[in-house]
């Protein structure tokens, strides 16, 4: 059996312990190094107690070279600044969570171009990439709700809403982070400005070309820990039979990414790589729901599909993960 030997860096956070979670159990990776500068020597349970008796992984301070994928689960801003202080050697393939790649204009350091790793945007270029700048949570919600639009040319205008849970929001603490904030509460933020939305807006280019589509977005933070449920509202004349032939097409070939006629839910998609799409109309209007796990389909686990993607494996491996519904 083909094994990927893994390295992480930022392995304390969030991210970094939703991917030792998943990896741990991917039939093909072994983790050659964990990385954290702040509990190198602990042992990793000692900071993600949920993995206590799945490993005896100590984190590391150094960097060993001898892998063949390195995933970059830092801050935002310091996928950078570690790619320009240490020098990864030629070979190595780079997964990078943060945003720092994501854009066109911001899409290559020194030697390595990165491509944007959204599989249903672009499988075939994933395929052939070395380093991918895996796509923000919201924009993955978002884009996955207008793409099967957007490659017929039908998008123009589109007024979109979405909370997100308090993983969301990284596991540094701030205000709108604490238990006593979020329960019972929400709130609009970045509202019309998200950062998200010049990665969505590339995307959509992409696809239709110079017509353009815009999009206002305006985001909430729930009183849940994860998972985001958004809604994009456009015109449309076509008739809801139409619009769901449209995206059943699309996602034809997309494993994680399913169309139901039937209402959805956040419980169905928490502690999964799945998207699921919901469409509704009312006269000329679609509402298009789409609900994903911001830690999984929006960050780890569409990362590690990616890699799978990278290295020939099948799409799913180390993926078919079960709901928490009840």
């Amino acid at each position: 059996m083909q094994k990927v030997n893994i390295g992480i860096i930022g392995g304390a956070g969030y991210t970094g312990g939703e991917l030792l979670r998943v990896l741990l159990r991917h039939p093909n990776a072994y983790i050659t190094f964990v990385h954290s500068t702040s509990n190198a020597g602990e042992p990793v349970i000692k900071v993600h107690a949920d993995l206590v008796g799945d490993t005896e992984l100590k984190f590391a301070a150094n960097i060993d070279q001898n892998i063949d994928v390195l995933f970059l689960c830092v801050g935002h801003g310091d996928a950078k600044k570690f790619l320009a202080a240490n020098e990864i050697k030629s070979g190595i393939k780079i997964i990078d969570l943060s945003q720092d790649f994501r854009l066109a204009a911001t899409s290559n350091i020194v030697d390595k171009q990165f491509v944007y790793g959204l599989p249903e945007l672009q499988k075939a270029a994933i395929q052939k990439a070395n380093y991918i700048a895996n796509p923000g949570c919201f924009a993955t919600a978002i884009q996955l709700g207008l793409l099967p639009l957007a490659a017929k040319g039908l998008l123009n205008e589109v007024y979109t809403t979405g909370i997100t849970g308090s993983t969301g929001a990284g596991q540094g603490l701030a205000t709108t982070s604490h238990f006593s904030w979020r329960a019972n509460n929400i709130q609009a933020y970045k509202t019309l400005q998200h950062q998200h939305l010049n990665e969505i807006g590339e995307s959509l280019a992409s696809l239709q070309g110079n017509k353009n589509a815009e999009v206002n977005f305006v985001p909430w933070r729930g009183d849940f820990t994860r998972g985001i449920f958004v809604t994009s509202v456009v015109a449309s004349e076509l008739s809801v039979e139409e619009v769901y032939a449209i995206y059943d097409a699309y996602y034809e070939a997309h494993p994680f990414t399913h169309v139901s006629k039937n209402n959805i839910d956040l419980k169905q998609v928490v502690n999964t790589n799945k998207c699921l799409i919901h469409i509704e109309k009312q006269g000329n209007k679609i509402a298009i729901h789409s609900v994903i796990d911001n830690l999984l389909k929006g960050a780890v686990g569409q990362a590690v599909q990616n890699m799978n993607l990278i290295f020939g494996l099948e799409e799913g491996t180390g993926l078919q993960l079960k709901a928490n519904y009840f």
